[in-house]
């Protein structure tokens, strides 16, 4: 080897040493001691809380009008008047439409000069009978066969005479035909006969419909497994029940529980209920699609605690609870139900107790965490059902599911 190449060789092995010096003066530890460096992981937090959380039942329903008349006429007839506009309120009683009253009139005037005629011949027939009975009792110049006949003649013109009242009434009752009133309060649709048109009391098509909208109804479906406990309310006293639009994100109206239908759809195993609501602003219309929840009751001092939070695995529902020395400790919980991002649950947490609502996919017992800010919607609301009035706390689960037991 010649000397150049020694000293190369020389300088390269003093350049590896001084790199390795280096290295191992930026970390004095043992390698082993930094392998056992635990990694710390960001997650966010909530506290679980005491309150009062309100138990809703969830279903599908549609609006129906308390009352629905088809209007029709009872007469036939020229429709001389429409009395109102389309989509106009009107009250019972009010006078909507007419129809030619002429022919009933004049039916009326016929019926009265017959009943006139009639009762002349009645009272000459009446005179006679008298007469009859007086002279057979006084002289016998009258048979008791002929005053016999002459009663029998005043029964029969006293019926005829009675027949004739009852012409006249009817007379008058087809004029109260001719003219149609709102037999019920509510809002008139739109009008399907013009006036000019000949109308009869058998077309099967209506004049036009009238709904009730205030108050009007909505029929709504449960699962039959959920009857029990409703009826065991209803004993107690009045249900509320809210309406929510179609996508299930605006509150529409606010009523109570009506009824619940007397048998169970057994294709579907639900039951239908009825639930009526005042409709003062009219946000309800008939055959309108609504999200309904069935206020059933008011837990007390129930744990609440972000949804979130909840954990699946093999043996079950389970949280990350934070310990006083940042670590976490996987606890097993039992969800009594879900309401929608807020979990209530009825063993396992505590109230004041942290628990872990996001990061979750990177711990395990004992993991080491250090807490970053919530995220938006993750820490339970402030129900306002928890002074015990029973309004809502949020939304509910979709199609009227529920996590957990009840």
């Amino acid at each position: 080897m010649t000397t150049a190449s020694a000293t190369c060789l020389l300088g390269l092995i003093l350049l590896l040493c001084a790199g390795w010096s280096g290295c191992a003066g930026s970390d004095p530890r043992p390698a082993s001691a930094r392998a056992n460096v635990t990694a710390v992981v960001p997650v966010s937090v909530a506290t679980a809380e005491r309150r009062d959380m309100p138990y809703y039942l969830t279903g599908l329903g549609s609006v129906n009008a308390y009352y629905t008349v088809s209007v029709k006429s009872r007469v036939d007839g020229q429709l001389m008047q429409v009395n109102f506009q389309e989509g106009q309120e009107v009250k019972s009683g009010e006078l909507l439409a007419v129809i030619d009253p002429r022919p009933y009139q004049v039916a009326l005037d016929q019926a009265q000069a017959t009943l006139f005629k009639d009762q002349a011949t009645l009272r000459d027939a009446k005179l006679n009978y008298e007469r009859f009975k007086g002279l057979l009792q006084s002289s016998g110049a009258m048979s008791q066969q002929q005053v016999d006949t002459q009663q029998a003649m005043v029964d029969q013109l006293d019926g005829t005479v009675r027949n004739d009242q009852a012409a006249i009434d009817s007379a008058k009752l087809n004029l109260v035909y001719c003219h149609i009133t709102a037999p019920v309060t509510g809002r008139i649709g739109l009008r399907l006969v013009d006036p000019g048109n000949i109308v009869h009391a058998t077309d099967t098509g209506a004049m036009f419909v009238i709904t009730q909208l205030q108050p009007i109804a909505v029929l709504f479906t449960l699962p039959e497994d959920n009857l029990p406990a409703v009826s065991r309310q209803m004993a107690k006293g009045t249900l509320g029940v809210d309406a929510y639009s179609r996508d299930d994100q605006t509150k529409l109206a606010t009523g109570k529980l009506l009824t619940i239908d007397n048998q169970i759809d057994v294709t579907t195993g639900t039951a239908r209920l009825k639930a009526v609501f005042d409709n003062q602003d009219n946000a309800l219309w008939p055959n309108q699609f609504v999200n309904i929840r069935l206020l059933l009751e008011v837990r007390k001092d129930s744990t609440a605690l972000p949804a979130a939070a909840i954990q699946r695995g093999p043996q079950g529902t389970y949280v990350f609870v934070v310990k006083s020395d940042n670590t976490v400790d996987v606890r097993p919980v039992t969800v009594a139900f879900t309401q929608d991002n807020v979990a209530v649950i009825a063993s396992g947490i505590s109230p004041s107790e942290v628990v872990v609502t996001d990061g979750q996919d990177k711990l395990q017992q004992g993991s080491k965490i250090e807490t970053r800010p919530a995220a938006p919607g993750t820490r339970p609301q402030p129900a306002a059902g928890s002074n015990g009035s029973g309004s809502p706390a949020g939304r509910p689960a979709p199609n009227g599911q529920r996590s957990g037991t009840q």
